[in-house]
C-alpha cells in the first residue's frame, strides 16, 4: 500500500508540474501577443492621381499604380512599391518630368527617396538616369551618390555622385566622366 501511495503521489506531482508548465507556456504566448504590433499602413489607395497645389497653382502631380500611407507609426511616411510618375512646375510653367519603379516620401523631414531606373527630363532636354535618387522638397534639390548618367542635346557625362536643383540650372557633379561644355 505504501508503494500505490509513493507512485500515485508520483504521476499527481508529475501531472501538477506539467500542467504549470504548459499554463505558463500559453501565458507567455499571451504576453507575446499583446507586446507585438503589426506593421500595417493607415490607408492605401489604387491608381492615385495627386495634385499639390500653391496659391491656387498646380505644383506638382504624382501619378502611381498603389499607395501605402503609414501615418500611423513614429516615423511617417509614405510608400509608392509600383513606383511613381511625377511633373513638377516651376513658376513659369516649366515642367521637369520624374520616373521611379519604387518611391518613399518621409513626412517628418520632407525627403522623397527615388529607387530603381530613375530617369528625370526637363523640357529643354536634358536626361539624368541613376538607381536611386532623393529629393529635398522643402529645398527644392535632387542628389546621389550612386552612378548617373547626364544626357542634353550637346553634352553627355557619367559618374558617381550628382546634386542639382529642381530646374537642372545648377549642377554639382563629383567623380564625373565625359565631356560638358561650360559658359566659363
Amino acid at each position: 500500500m505504501i508503494f500505490l501511495n509513493k507512485d500515485v503521489s508520483f504521476v499527481l506531482s508529475l501531472f501538477i508540474i506539467i500542467g504549470v508548465f504548459f499554463g505558463c507556456e500559453s501565458n507567455f504566448k499571451e504576453v507575446h501577443k499583446n507586446d507585438y504590433s503589426e506593421f500595417v499602413p493607415s490607408g492605401d489607395a489604387d491608381f492615385v492621381n495627386l495634385k499639390y497645389t500653391d496659391s491656387g497653382k498646380i505644383k506638382s502631380i504624382l501619378v502611381s499604380p498603389k499607395m501605402f500611407d503609414y501615418s500611423n507609426v513614429d516615423f511617417a511616411f509614405t510608400e509608392f512599391p509600383k513606383g511613381v510618375d511625377v511633373t513638377i512646375y516651376d513658376d513659369k510653367g516649366k515642367r521637369t518630368f520624374i520616373r521611379s519603379n519604387y518611391a518613399i516620401s518621409y513626412k517628418q523631414t520632407n525627403i522623397i527617396d527615388l529607387q530603381g531606373k530613375v530617369k528625370i527630363t526637363s523640357e529643354s532636354g536634358q536626361i539624368l538616369e541613376t538607381e536611386q535618387l532623393y529629393f529635398d522638397q522643402k529645398n527644392q534639390w535632387f542628389y546621389t551618390e550612386k552612378k548617373y548618367k547626364l544626357t542634353d542635346a550637346k553634352n553627355g557625362s557619367t559618374g558617381q555622385g550628382i546634386d542639382f536643383s529642381k530646374d537642372f540650372k545648377t549642377i554639382n557633379s563629383q567623380r564625373i566622366q565625359g565631356e560638358i561644355e561650360s559658359s566659363e
